[in-house]
């Protein structure tokens, strides 16, 4: 969207993470605050965009592997701007009647939503404008469409990085979870300085300069959001060592390390 006028209600004088996500991604929604910080992160690490990739790709493995054992609702916070397959289209393919309601806070991913809502006629998908610091609005929202009497997949990829401690991130967790069923699932990545620490502290600088919080935490840290869940195996590894199997592996995702972690636990 860079060189477009900016949509009502949208904040363009500082970037927005879900913008600078769509532009790794080779996306157009995005403007020329979001493109300038992308192109400050790229002189930082320029494997930004595979990494960016990468998480999108262990979302579609989870996903996938979340409907084959049986999950048929969907919860995902921090959805972003629709790239495709959006995870509707990765769990209706497995499972036609799969539910999935979508929530960000940024008001160009409402712009897009349409092309969210495209699902199968079995199915239901829904968006819903919200933030993840408000989590009673989330699952007010969410309520309406899922059924919180059965298993339902958190979704949370690739988010929980801009949430700093200050504002209370394990406990926005746990307040989610503490509403889903047993036998629902948390799925998450997150982004680690334990890799790179010189390029991260950077990063976390400039991003913070730009008014964008960036809360980069450890293994140990990240594996915190998971207690008292099952992890499903391999655990806390990697993004894209997740079960390549089921496939969308990320060209350039083997040369050199990708810094960050991802997880599936299911609650008892």
């Amino acid at each position: 969207m860079t060189g477009h006028r900016p949509t009502a209600g949208i904040d363009t004088s500082k970037p927005h993470p879900a913008r600078m996500y769509d532009w790794y991604l080779g996306g157009k929604d995005n403007y020329p605050v979001d493109e300038a910080m992308g192109r400050q992160m790229l002189t930082l690490d320029p494997r930004v965009p595979v990494m960016a990739r990468v998480n999108r790709a262990f979302m579609h493995r989870a996903t996938r592997w979340l409907a084959a054992h049986g999950t048929r609702q969907f919860l995902d916070v921090g959805t972003g701007i629709p790239t495709e397959p959006n995870l509707h289209r990765v769990a209706q393919e497995i499972a036609p009647d799969a539910r999935v309601v979508y929530c960000d806070n940024d008001p160009i991913v409402l712009a897009h939503a349409a092309a969210l809502l495209r699902g199968t006629p079995e199915g239901k998908t829904e968006y819903l404008q919200a933030d993840v610091r408000d989590p009673d609005a989330v699952l007010e929202g969410a309520g309406k469409v899922l059924d919180f009497d059965r298993p339902i997949a958190l979704s949370l990829v690739a988010l929980l990085h801009f949430v700093s401690d200050e504002e209370g991130a394990h406990d926005l967790v746990r307040r989610l979870l503490d509403a889903l069923p047993s036998g629902s699932h948390l799925v998450m990545t997150h982004a680690t300085a334990d890799f790179t620490p010189e390029q991260s502290r950077a990063a976390t600088e400039k991003l913070r300069a730009a008014g964008v919080t960036l809360a980069l935490r450890s293994r140990e840290e990240f594996t915190r959001f998971f207690t008292g869940l099952d992890l499903v195996e391999p655990g806390v590894e990697v993004p894209h060592r997740w079960h390549p199997e089921l496939g969308d592996p990320v060209a350039g995702q083997e040369d050199g390390v990708i810094p960050g972690y991802g997880a599936v636990a299911r609650k008892p």
